[in-house]
């Protein structure tokens, strides 16, 4: 039927073209077209539009155009078959620059029509238009059903490659139509080869990779995609390792043995690099031995005695010996003795009176040297110690605090002398928290005589410095009797109480120790934090002649100003303010250092520092550290990372805590700066080798929140990591731990420890700086020796001419703030002392103080001649 309606079409055309040709047939041969005529006579149709190639997408139909000019009529004919006319869609104009006629004509090609044709080729279509002159053809139109399989024909495999090799993922997308492009994906982000040369994808959809580095380790995805559909390949999970390597060797141990066949070692590490991803440990060895031998040293030995030689003229003889019997070798000793004896000879064959006569006059020459000698010793020895006299006593020879085990000498004073001063207690009253002790050595507690008697000289011997600061005990030899014990007002001998004891040589005083409590703080404001321990003394009512020295650590980063730090004391079931730390107080001193806060105070109880952030700029130093601990089942490795304050005492529970669950500590602490910025904390574990160790999905990372710890001085802070091992031989575990704030300090725990089944029940290792917490009280302290700390006090409390008084001696010993609390005092220079003792008691250095001595007594001797006669 199409076929014969477009023949139709075709007669009627030709029939319309030849009336056109007949003279005078028409009206447009009568008007002013005619120039348009003769141009519509002379051309075939030109197609403006050709129908495109389509593809049609799940069941939506297409469209295909034609445009020609000039055209009569237009026609589309699929697969050899012309379209029915009502399938057509037609729109014609005239071209207002020639005058020719434009036609278009559109038609729907929809999947039912496509799908029915079974043709050697595609379903296609063509237009044919229709002019005067004839027609013209246009190109073939193919039309195909779009679609995209769901299977890959080639996915991507995961694979291992050592760091610098070459990776190489193939894919081969699913069948489709249009054949689909291929995307890659690292971790579910796209790949771009413009950001990075190292990577191509333009070979055959496959992605290359030239030299592997630690961060091409992911899941690479390949993505297919058409005009239809999407297609994710299954992730390839790329492992870049690093396989280990030793590091250079250490320089040879010494010889185990001083002399004869020993053993020297050296050792290195699997560190360069260190096995990562999974990557090989080291092959060999990482000790070496070796036999070393040093010969051991042979003392000397003496040869027998020559004959005696002939008698000389003075009647002498001699015989020698040589020490070749062994001879001394390889730092052995040299033979002890003469090795020239002399005898006289006997025979009278001497005249004695020429000998006693040269005798004679040697002894009167030596006398006479001797005699010389000891004047000018003696005159120097005067004038020496005129120059000193202005002191009345010898405390400003440093000798006597810096010399190992050295003598100095007191003279006599009326004032230092008086037998009915009473002892001074006020050494024995120290306390701080943040002392180890390297030995359980305890300094002995010698009953000692009375300084005061007047004798003409005093001989005191005083152990170094060095030996004061390794808690050996001060010895001191006094001649005098021992006064009856004194004790401060209020106080009995026998105190019932915490234990602990105040006591210096000679007297003692019993009473409590420093006690840490839980935290009972009130902080009346939010912002407000406790900075360290409260420290406790007691009993209550105790009553002290002189003020306590205690020594509170802190936590905050005092650098700065944006602390405001207060001093608070418990009274029953309340806290009050007892002064800030930066104040001046007449009841209490305070004296704030980086680490800690030491304390002057009179009144018995609990003390502790609170803190109030004046800004998002204030800063808490945490101490981090890791633990590791292998669990009962042999596979499973617990991994504890804790954050509490940077405090002993702190730190302290976190080992006690540890010791009980049979933790080894895998790295030394390390101290996080945490800012005020309310920004919380994250712990994360990084680097696990994945083929040796595994971890539970979704623990890799924990969160701390910002108040947790900000008032994490209650309770240690704690995060725990448990990975477990594929199999037995897996015994080296390396990773990382990171510890960061947000928008703050970030730190790296390196983690790299050997796991052995024997371990589980082993005592865990701890180094010297565990040992955290020691009352230092009584004996244990660190005191200024008893002789010399009086005659200080001696000294400096009673003011003079000169200036030598307790004020020049805070100077010198840079405790010259709020010198009115120090002027309240029955005793200035003891509680200037007490304060200084505590300041020092975890270097137990008297070298410091010597010094300022040294330095009062270098100002003083500079002073005129007449200074010194009026103080005669």
């Amino acid at each position: 039927m199409a076929r014969g309606f477009c023949a139709r079409y075709s007669t009627v055309a030709a029939l319309l073209a030849l009336l056109a040709l007949l003279p005078g047939s028409t009206t447009a041969a009568r008007g002013g077209n005619r120039d348009g005529l003769s141009a519509l006579t002379g051309t075939l149709p030109h197609f403006l539009q050709e129908p495109d190639d389509a593809y049609i997408v799940k069941s939506n139909p297409i469209k295909l155009r034609c445009r020609a000019r000039p055209a009569l009529q237009i026609f589309f004919k699929c697969n050899g078959e012309w379209v029915h006319q009502n399938q057509h869609t037609s729109v014609e104009h005239t071209d207002l620059g020639t005058g020719l006629k434009i036609r278009e004509v559109m038609i729907n090609v929809s999947r039912q029509q496509v799908e029915d044709f079974h043709g050697p080729e595609d379903y296609w279509c063509l237009c044919v238009a229709w002019s005067h002159l004839g027609t013209s053809k246009s190109r073939k139109a193919t039309v195909r059903i779009a679609y995209l399989r769901k299977n890959f024909e080639q996915e991507p495999q995961g694979r291992e490659v050592p760091i610098k090799g070459m990776i190489v993922l193939h894919c081969r997308p699913p069948e489709g139509v249009p054949p689909a492009e291929v995307e890659w994906l690292k971790n579910d982000e796209p790949i771009s080869t413009l950001d990075d040369v190292n990577i191509d994808t333009r070979a055959d959809h496959n992605l290359i990779i030239s030299e592997a580095r630690l961060s091409d380790s992911g899941n690479y995805t390949c993505l297919a995609s058409n005009i239809v559909a999407r297609r994710r390949s299954a992730p390839a999970t790329v492992i870049v390792f690093v396989n280990g390597g030793w590091s250079s060797w250490t320089d040879w141990s010494d010889c185990s043995v001083r002399c004869g066949r020993g053993v020297q070692r050296r050792s290195r590490t699997c560190t360069n690099p260190a096995p990562l991803n999974g990557g090989a440990f080291c092959d060999g060895m990482s000790v070496q031995k070796s036999t070393c031998s040093s010969p051991c040293p042979v003392d000397g030995g003496w040869a027998n005695w020559s004959e005696w030689s002939v008698c000389s003229a003075e009647c002498e003889k001699q015989r020698g010996r040589e020490c070749t019997d062994p001879e001394p070798k390889h730092g052995g000793r040299l033979c002890d003795g003469a090795a020239l004896e002399t005898d006289n000879c006997t025979g009278d064959l001497c005249t004695q009176a020429e000998v006693e006569g040269n005798n004679d006059i040697a002894l009167y020459a030596g006398l006479a040297a001797g005699v010389v000698t000891v004047v000018l010793l003696v005159i120097a020895v005067m004038l020496y110690r005129r120059s000193q006299s202005e002191y009345g006593v010898d405390v400003i020879d440093s000798s006597a605090l810096t010399g190992g085990f050295q003598s100095f000498s007191f003279k006599s004073n009326p004032l230092l002398m008086n037998s009915s001063m009473p002892p001074d207690l006020t050494m024995s009253r120290t306390y701080t928290s943040p002392i180890c002790f390297p030995d359980s050595m305890d300094k002995e507690l010698m009953s000692e005589p009375s300084l005061f008697d007047p004798l003409p000289d005093v001989k005191v011997k005083v152990h170094s410095s060095f030996m004061v600061s390794l808690g050996v005990s001060e010895r001191a030899e006094y001649h005098p009797k021992a006064p009856p014990q004194t004790f401060p007002r209020g106080v009995v001998q026998d105190l019932a109480g915490r234990g602990g004891m105040l006591g210096g040589r000679g007297n003692s005083l019993l009473g409590p120790s420093l006690g840490f409590q839980p935290r009972t703080v009130s902080l009346e404001e939010s912002q407000e934090v406790l900075l360290g321990p409260e420290v406790s003394y007691g009993p209550p009512g105790l009553d002290l002649s002189c003020p306590v020295a205690l020594t509170i650590a802190h936590c905050a980063d005092v650098s700065s100003d944006d602390w405001s730090i207060k001093l608070r004391r418990q009274t029953q079931d309340s806290w009050e303010d007892v002064m800030s730390v930066d104040g001046e107080c007449a009841s209490c001193y305070c004296l704030l250092e980086p680490q800690c806060c030491h304390l002057l105070v009179d009144r018995p109880g609990c003390y502790a520092l609170v803190g109030e952030p004046l800004s998002e700029a204030a800063v808490k130093r945490l101490r981090l550290a890791v633990f590791g601990s292998l669990e009962a089942d042999a596979l499973t490795y617990s991994l504890r990372v804790y954050c509490v304050d940077d405090t002993p005492h702190a730190f302290q529970e976190v080992v006690w805590l540890e010791r009980g669950q049979g933790g080894r500590l895998l790295e030394e602490p390390k101290t996080l700066l945490f800012r005020g910025n309310s920004f919380s904390l994250q712990i994360s574990i990084q680097d696990i080798p994945q083929f040796l160790w595994s971890i539970k999905p979704f623990t890799t990372c924990q969160e701390f929140g910002f108040s947790q710890v900000w008032g994490s001085n209650q309770s240690p802070l704690q995060c725990a990591f448990t990975l477990e091992r594929f199999s037995h031989a897996a015994n080296q575990l390396s990773c990382k731990i990171s510890v960061r704030q947000v928008k703050g300090q970030e730190l790296i725990l390196q983690v790299y420890t050997t796991v052995a089944e024997s371990q589980k029940d082993t005592v865990p290792f701890f180094t010297q700086s565990d040992c955290t917490i020691t009352s230092q009280t009584g004996a244990r302290a660190f005191k200024i020796p008893l002789s010399i700390r009086q005659r200080i006090c001696a000294t400096f409390d009673t003011a003079n001419a000169k200036g030598k008084d307790w004020q020049l001696l805070a100077q010198k010993l840079h405790i010259d703030r709020n010198l009115v609390y120090f002027a309240q005092q029955t005793s200035p220079s003891a509680v200037i002392l007490s304060l200084w003792e505590a300041q020092h008691q975890d270097r137990g250095d008297l070298d410091s103080l010597a010094s300022a001595l040294e330095e009062i007594g270098r100002v003083h001797s500079k002073l005129p001649a007449h200074f010194f006669e009026n103080d005669l």
